[in-house]
């Protein structure tokens, strides 16, 4: 099944006038809306970033300080 074209062609659309405009009183044939007001989108939460952060750097610290004891043994 092939999908409709967003907006209908206007020579198979019934109720409409020449130059595409509608009678008074019909409704207009249904096109897409990509206008209006839509819900405000939720603000992404600033604790897991801070946190990913301070664990990454925990983890860098970690093991420069395994290697740092390592070296140490060596000598």
């Amino acid at each position: 099944m092939t999908a409709q074209p967003p907006d209908p062609s206007p020579d198979e659309t019934p109720g409409l006038e020449p130059g595409g405009s509608v009678r008074p009183g019909d409704t207009p044939p249904e096109s897409g809306q990509t206008s209006g007001l839509s819900h405000r989108e939720p603000e992404p939460p600033r604790v897991l970033p801070a946190a990913t952060i301070a664990l990454s750097a925990l983890a860098v610290l970690l093991v420069v300080g395994i290697f740092v004891v390592m070296i140490v043994q060596i000598w």
